[in-house]
């Protein structure tokens, strides 16, 4: 783990903190949370609109790994 030390707004920074102590968090499981949230949104849209079958076709010689 690296630390980094960056400039953020006070008001960014005090919303932060409330909602991790409104929600008992820290705030990495707060950005765990968000994660979460992101994957669900995806799972879900690829829910309601699935891939079709060779959807991706014109992309699949991209994919290919080529030993140099």
């Amino acid at each position: 783990m690296k630390i980094v030390r960056m400039t953020l707004d006070e008001n960014l920074i005090g919303i932060v903190k409330k909602a991790t102590e409104n929600l008992g968090l820290t705030r990495s499981i707060l950005k765990k949370v968000q994660i979460d949230e992101l994957e669900r949104k995806h799972r879900e849209g690829y829910r309601r609109k699935p891939v079709k079958r060779g959807e991706f076709w014109d992309w699949e010689s991209e994919q290919v790994w080529v030993e140099p």
